[in-house]
């Protein structure tokens, strides 16, 4: 029997392009406050309303929450921060066991001197939205190790589609992450019996060979590894 799967942010900048790639897998159950842009079917669950939340995760198996507000100061912390607040407190109810969090890499630009690095302390600098999301990220953290909840966080600074052909006048993107390699990390950490402490934060992008970060924690724990050499892409033609 598939995997119940409640998907949050389903109509978002994200969901439409991650959910392709996990229905074949998973019972997905979308939810959004907006249309879907496909005209998909989704129920509609506002993540700021914990009653709405704790209804919609009835009866599922996992849970994952792809909303985020960015420019507005109240909605940010309503849905980036609260909304992830309400997604643990219902999963704790319900029992639910698996929760998909999502957050930006914040620090790569103090690291811009740097390569070979595997893991850097989490920064939110000064930005609203940063801060949002880090609190995110610590009430994910606490709930998961509170109450057991396996709670993979990815962090990554871009997502979109892969390069069909030879990119001119651009260099190989950091923290980028392309969406069949998102659809396959989603999916293997859906898959994962458990991760270690309960919650991993994993370093989460698609080319490697601008050599600053590494994937070495996403490789070894979910068995992570990019759909193909997207650094080919990217390489200087004579």
């Amino acid at each position: 029997m598939k995997k119940k799967v409640l998907f949050l942010g389903a109509s978002g900048l994200i969901g439409p392009f991650v959910t392709p790639g996990l229905e074949a897998d998973f019972d997905l159950h979308l939810a959004d406050i907006k249309p879907h842009p496909d005209g998909t079917p989704v129920d509609t669950v506002d993540v700021t309303s914990y009653e709405q939340v704790y209804e919609a995760s009835r009866g599922m198996d996992a849970i994952a929450n792809f909303t985020v507000v960015r420019g507005d100061p109240v909605l940010s912390f309503q849905v980036n921060s609260l909304g992830a607040w309400h997604v643990m407190k219902a999963a704790v109810a319900h029992g639910i066991r698996k929760v998909i969090h999502s957050g930006p890499q914040s620090v790569r630009n103090a690291y811009a001197h740097d390569f070979d690095v595997a893991e850097a302390p989490g920064a939110s600098g000064t930005g609203y939205y940063g801060c949002t999301k880090m609190l995110s990220r610590e009430i994910c953290r606490i709930f998961a190790r509170t109450y057991g909840i396996q709670t993979p966080y990815f962090v990554f600074a871009g997502l979109g589609a892969s390069p069909m052909e030879a990119v001119k006048g651009q260099d190989i993107p950091i923290f980028r992450v392309f969406w069949e390699d998102l659809q396959q990390a989603c999916r293997l950490a859906l898959e994962i019996e458990s991760i270690p402490d309960d919650f991993q934060e994993f370093n989460l992008f698609s080319c490697e060979h601008h050599g600053k970060f590494r994937l070495d924690k996403a490789r070894e724990i979910l068995g992570f590894a990019p759909a193909r050499d997207w650094g080919e892409y990217f390489k200087r033609l004579p």
